[in-house]
């Protein structure tokens, strides 16, 4: 039998990037080469997102150990999560695919548990990538890819193994006990730009930092996530199977009406952490 491959889930922000860069070089301390990266793209990221994933694959295919770097994607998170559908009734709805935030009519404030825009567009689309490049049979129990997952040490909460059994999930960052800073502070020591956040404009678990960040740093793509949640409220209210408004922010308002100023320097603590089970944003 063949030896399992090993593909890193690369997402593409500060851990996994700061992963891809450290395998490329040779200094994973207790792994063999990597065969391949995936990049699962929403279509929805920042632009300095597709900025950086250009500059690291470069860098990966200039290193002493390059490996392919690939890009699969499940088409546009923004496009179907509006898109409207016809019920076999004959009504008309649109999927529920990101976490909203709600408000009723009665004016409770609710979050939609639903992670299926992790799933579908992150965690299935890299599977089926490291299925076609191990060459994994239908039926096959016996584990052909070895997945790292770019979860870092102070983020072992979303440590989850593989519910595919050809499939085993590993945690280099961890095992080299080395946290975000650390990652970071790696890239720093040794030349390297700090990565960007990666995750979708209109995550509704970015922190008012983010959220910030975009509207100062990256204007267009704040201004996606504002069209985008207006989008999403028309489809809405256009479907039958949903009463409550949804909202990106937590606090239930317009986007662009909400004000900033951070929770979280105020010791209100970020969703962030919960908000995929360890494919985005790493």
């Amino acid at each position: 039998m063949n030896e399992p491959i090993h593909i890193l889930s690369l997402g593409a922000s500060v851990q996994s990037s700061t992963l891809a860069i450290m395998a490329a070089r040779g200094e994973v301390p207790g792994y063999p080469k990597l065969s391949a990266a995936i990049f699962a793209d929403t279509q929805d990221e920042p632009a300095s997102v597709y900025v950086w994933l250009d500059w690291l694959e470069a860098e990966i295919q200039r290193s002493p150990f390059p490996f392919p770097v690939y890009r699969v994607t499940n088409g546009r998170l923004s496009e179907r999560a509006v898109k409207m559908n016809k019920s076999a009734t004959g009504e008309m709805y649109s999927k529920t695919d990101i976490p909203f935030h709600t408000l009723s009519e009665n004016g409770d404030v609710g979050l939609i548990r639903g992670r299926a825009c992790t799933a579908d567009f992150k965690i299935k689309p890299i599977l089926k990538k490291a299925r076609e490049l191990a060459g994994i049979k239908r039926g096959q129990k016996t584990v052909g890819v070895i997945q790292w997952i770019g979860i870092s040490l102070d983020e072992v909460h979303r440590m989850k193994p593989s519910r595919d059994p050809w499939a085993k999930c590993v945690w280099p960052l961890v095992d080299a006990g080395m946290r975000r800073g650390d990652c970071i502070e790696w890239m720093r020591r040794n030349g390297y730009p700090k990565p960007p956040r990666s995750s979708c404009v209109f995550c509704p678990y970015h922190s008012n930092h983010e959220w910030r960040r975009l509207k100062t740093e990256e204007p267009k793509a704040f201004a996606d996530a504002v069209a985008f949640e207006k989008a999403a409220q028309k489809a809405k209210l256009e479907s039958y199977n949903f009463r409550s408004v949804p909202y990106l922010h937590k606090s239930c308002k317009p986007l662009e009406e909400v004000d900033f100023s951070s929770e979280e320097d105020r010791g209100q603590m970020s969703l962030f952490g919960n908000e995929c089970t360890g494919m985005c944003g790493v």
